[in-house]
């Protein structure tokens, strides 16, 4: 019996998790405690966390577990800028003090970590470390609910790997075929995601949201998918790609690509952070959209050449981005896939702590066919009655408690269908980058409005960002083009021609937020401008109170589903506490909060003509 604690952290996306006697007891991303989304800080908050869940000190640890090996990255670090030298040198002389002083004793800055959680006895500490991209063929194969199963991993680099296909079986795992670094199809889409003006390591689904803005039959689309595939990647069969250095600057630069050369060669200039987005800047991320799943599908059919097995598991950041998943679910090269709900760098604290459990402790698979071993992803903190109350006071918070979930529900349901907006907070904190119905901001579907109003006075973010429809299990195929269980907003698909409204002829000639506006679906908030979306299947077994309240709202307006958007403003990660999201709640237009079974309201005094100025007073509070 081992208790393991996996840590992934010093990179970006910082998280832990804890394995118990090979179940997964809890996990918990650092930015969650800290406010500050993506921190690669040392996740205490999140260690001391999962063992509090677990109910354990670190001295009962049988193991704690680093998600990759340094030395390895530091080995293709220097192998690296060896053999592109004397290219590099700036970049070379930036990176070394870091590793040197920090990254190459991660052992000490652990235990130091640690120390801050909790006091143990340091010489009875059992470290480990696995690689990169075992970590995730774990997280994705372990919990889920395959007796064995084909592994597809895919991001932009660990050590040296940067996509593997592995064969899992039992309680064990063989890595088969890797590609390795400089060549990755999580830089290259990374790259696209610079050029296009968003942010690496969190901007990429922003870019997967850009990509349906542009125009699949255009010249200038095609003539984009032809310059990438002939100047910047060789695509082979099996998925395998080489990526042309000549226009990438990764390897051993401060930028991802040499602006000049993309510049001369898509004829685009790369787009500044808020500036204007052109139809050009949409295609060429349509573009890159385009590649990106037939590399993918190609990958995938490698996969299942290499093990002829029917169930296929999926990890790393690449496989978060679910417009390639559905495209892959629907080309049916496997019976059944699996996608790590929490598939990125945060998900590797996990793999982490599993693959210890089972390949050095040997401990058995937890395996129920019936259900996957992430608990909904529901594995983060939850708060009691008690909780609620004191920062109802400290706040002097406006409520009304409930008795009667279901009384709650209806009135929650009839808010709904008046057009308000809802933040929903219950039980246990989502783990992953996904809001799934405990940490959400809920809306009307159908409303036409209310993917602008949510986006621009709710979530203040870029108004061409879709949003999702969190659907009763039983109901998803009524509304999508989908077959199987989508729980983890993990697939993308199209809403069926029932819901669908006809377009005017000139629609895909239409500059980009003019096509947003277009009425095109009776589900408008959660249908993209190409009939697309992503999609939350919710089962009433894994998230009873969720489905209850969308069951209500059925019943109300006919149509059995929200929207479901995460809950958070642009720049902050998603609310842990109750105290988080009553700070959300108040300083946008939101219109009620909903935390467990307490009904929250905005005091008649707020001066809303002024809620600008009285926002900024409140955060400073």
């Amino acid at each position: 019996m081992a208790a393991i604690i996996g840590i992934s952290a010093f990179y970006h996306d910082s998280a832990a998790a804890i394995v118990v006697d090979g179940k997964l007891i809890a996990a918990a991303q650092e930015e969650r405690f800290t406010r500050i989304k993506h921190t690669e800080v040392f996740p205490g908050n999140a260690v001391k966390f999962c063992l509090e869940e677990a109910g354990l000190t670190i001295d009962e640890l049988d193991a704690v577990v680093f998600y990759d090996k340094p030395l390895l990255k530091f080995e293709r670090l220097l192998q690296t800028y060896y053999s592109f030298a004397p290219k590099g040198l700036i970049s070379f002389l930036k990176a070394m003090p870091v590793w040197l002083n920090e990254k190459l004793f991660l052992r000490k800055k652990i235990k130091e970590g640690l120390a801050e959680v909790g006091p143990y006895d340091k010489s009875k500490l059992k470290m480990l470390f696995t690689e990169h991209h075992l970590s995730h063929a774990a997280s994705a194969f372990y919990p889920s609910n395959f007796e064995d199963a084909a592994i597809l991993t895919i991001d932009g680099v660990g050590e040296w790997c940067t996509a593997s296909i592995g064969i899992g079986k039992g309680n064990s795992i063989e890595l088969v075929k890797e590609m390795n670094f400089p060549h990755s199809v999580g830089l290259l889409y990374s790259a696209f995601t610079y050029y296009l003006g968003f942010k690496v390591n969190s901007g990429e689904y922003k870019l997967m949201g850009l990509a349906p803005y542009g125009h699949v039959d255009s010249d200038e689309t095609k003539k984009f998918v032809e310059l990438i595939k002939s100047k910047l990647i060789d695509i082979k069969e099996d998925g395998s790609i080489w990526l042309n250095q000549e226009y990438f600057n990764y390897a051993t630069g401060l930028r991802m690509v040499k602006d000049a050369k993309w510049k001369a060669l898509f004829g685009v200039v790369r787009k500044e952070d808020e500036s204007d987005l052109t139809q050009a800047h949409c295609n060429l991320a349509l573009a890159i959209q385009l590649v990106t799943e037939e590399i993918v599908l190609k990958m995938a059919q490698e996969a299942k050449n290499l093990t002829g097995l029917n169930n296929l598991c999926m990890a790393g950041g690449v496989a978060l981005n679910c417009v390639a998943n559905g495209k892959l679910e629907a080309a049916n090269i496997f019976d059944e896939i699996y996608i790590q709900p929490a598939s990125g760098d945060c998900g590797g604290a996990v793999g982490a702590a599993m693959t210890i459990s089972a390949m050095y402790f040997d401990e058995p698979r937890i395996l129920n066919i019936e259900e996957d071993a992430m608990n909904g992803t529901y594995l983060g903190p939850y708060f009691s009655s008690k909780e609620i109350e004191l920062m109802s006071r400290k706040r002097k918070a406006v409520f009304d408690q409930y008795d009667d979930f279901s009384e709650l529900n209806e009135i929650i349901a009839t808010k709904l269908s008046e057009g308000n907006v809802i933040g929903w907070f219950q039980d246990r904190m989502e783990f992953g980058p996904r809001a799934l119905g405990n940490r959400s901001i809920i809306a009307d579907p159908t409303n036409r409005y209310m993917q602008s109003k949510v986006n621009l006075k709710i979530k203040y973010r870029e108004g061409f960002r879709p949003f999702a429809p969190s659907v009763l299990e039983e109901d998803t195929s009524e509304y999508f083009d989908l077959k199987s269980k989508s729980p983890y907003m993990l697939l993308v698909a199209p809403v069926t021609e029932k819901y669908r409204i006809d377009l005017p002829v000139n629609y895909h000639s239409l500059p980009m937020m003019d096509q947003l506006k277009t009425e095109r679906s009776k589900l408008q908030a959660i249908t993209h401008v190409d009939f697309s979306a992503r999609i939350q299947s919710v089962s009433k077994k894994m998230n009873p109170r969720y489905w209850e309240l969308i069951n209500a709202f059925k019943q109300k307006s006919g149509i059995g589903m929200v929207v479901n958007t995460s809950f958070n403003v642009r720049g902050e990660p998603i609310v842990c506490t109750p105290d988080d999201a009553f700070r959300c709640f108040m300083s946008t237009e939101m219109d009620y909060l909903v935390i467990e079974n307490y009904v929250f309201t905005k005091t008649a005094q707020i001066d809303f003509e002024n809620k600008g100025n009285w926002r900024i007073a409140f955060e400073k509070d």
